[in-house]
């Protein structure tokens, strides 16, 4: 028989749904079944092909293994059997491959499954991300039961291979000329059964737990930096191994500094007499203050670089800069003679012919050009 695409086969596309999948095989099923197609070998030779197919696309470890490597990943020679009675190629541990998890491997004629990951949001301030910590965190988690040693069991006692299955995993029924697999009900796809449950885990292998780790947070995280604990998730099913431990990190807001990639900004305010005349400024830095000079003339949103008072990359490297952004602060709740003082100062500029403000100067000429232009 030709290996064809088996999705070209029963005629869908390869994103097809299982519901998709069903109507495409009866279709085809009921159009070249032997029985409304005696003595025609084509016909025989299509059924089995359809068969076939559907027997890997419905199932979704085979569909899976088949979409990732082809009918290679299905080859009969690369674990044995075939595909009838349960027997054959084990497709956990493609699954395994494709997707992390999974059915992994057996365990006492037991099907094995790694644990899940876990997640633990971990909020830090600036300068626990920056300079790094170690903090002890306290996750609910499954892990392996005690009193059984995770067989689900009474001690004492042991899983017995299902009766119903022979310890397949899987059952076939039969209606008509249609035959379908499916999980064994009475052993759930495990093909052994437990008679005496264990009482402290109720047979599932498991008991819910809270843990206590510690955390090293290595300097220069950032949000959404994760760290990986592994084997920290939950425990295996039926001995599977663990799963791994992933903490999400999210820095909060800091009241002076905003975080720029390896880069701290903040806002200085400054007054008007500082901006137009210059001085010397204390700013903060994570490591403590420096001296920052404005010079003469400094216009509000002026950006100052004070070096490598930034991050340190978590990852290695130079660290980066402070960016200290000026604001010219107006002066509010001026008193009488303040407010004088003011006036008088504004007149002065006033006899200067706008020299002394020459951004304005040029702004107004800008919008009488544009007045005229609109006029013409």
């Amino acid at each position: 028989m030709s290996k064809r695409d088996y999705y070209e086969v029963l005629g869908v596309a390869r994103n097809a749904s299982e519901d998709e999948l069903k109507k495409a095989y009866r279709k085809m099923a009921m159009k070249y079944h032997p029985d409304r197609n005696p003595n025609s070998k084509e016909a025989e030779e299509r059924f089995k092909e359809i068969n076939e197919a559907n027997e890997v696309l419905s199932d979704p470890q085979k569909r899976a293994a088949y979409d990732q490597f082809g009918h290679e990943g299905i080859n009969p020679s690369m674990g044995g059997g075939g595909f009838g009675g349960g027997q054959g190629f084990d497709f956990s541990e493609v699954f395994e491959t494709l997707f992390g998890g999974g059915a992994a491997r057996t365990n006492g004629g037991r099907r094995a499954y790694r644990g899940a990951d876990l997640r633990y949001d971990l909020s830090l301030s600036l300068e626990e991300a920056v300079a790094g910590t170690e903090v002890k965190i306290r996750i609910p988690t499954q892990v392996t039961c005690s009193v059984c040693d995770g067989t689900g069991a009474k001690p004492g006692t042991s899983v017995k291979t299902c009766p119903r299955c022979g310890g397949a995993g899987q059952i076939r029924m039969t209606q008509g000329f249609f035959s379908v697999q499916q999980t064994c009900p009475s052993c759930h796809g495990q093909g052994k059964i437990t008679p005496s449950p264990c009482s402290n885990c109720h047979g599932t292998g498991r008991v819910q737990e809270h843990k206590t780790l510690s955390v090293k947070v290595p300097p220069g995280v950032d949000t959404g930096d994760r760290i990986r604990l592994s084997n920290e998730g939950e425990a295996g099913v039926q001995g599977g191994p663990p799963g791994d431990l992933y903490v999400q990190i999210n820095v909060k807001p800091h009241p002076i500094f905003v975080r720029e990639e390896n880069n701290l900004a903040c806002e200085v305010p400054i007054s008007i007499t500082t901006a137009a005349l210059g001085g010397d400024l204390e700013v903060p830095t994570l490591e403590g203050s420096v001296m920052l000079k404005i010079p003469p003339e400094t216009q509000t949103g002026k950006i100052f670089r004070v070096r490598a008072k930034g991050v340190k990359p978590v990852r290695g490297g130079p660290p980066g800069d402070l960016l200290c952004q000026v604001v010219v602060e107006t002066p509010v709740n001026l008193t009488t003679r303040q407010k004088e003082l003011l006036q008088a100062f504004e007149a002065s500029l006033n006899e200067g012919n706008n020299q002394n403000r020459p951004r304005e100067s040029s702004w107004l000429d800008d919008v009488k050009k544009f007045f005229e232009n609109l006029a013409k």
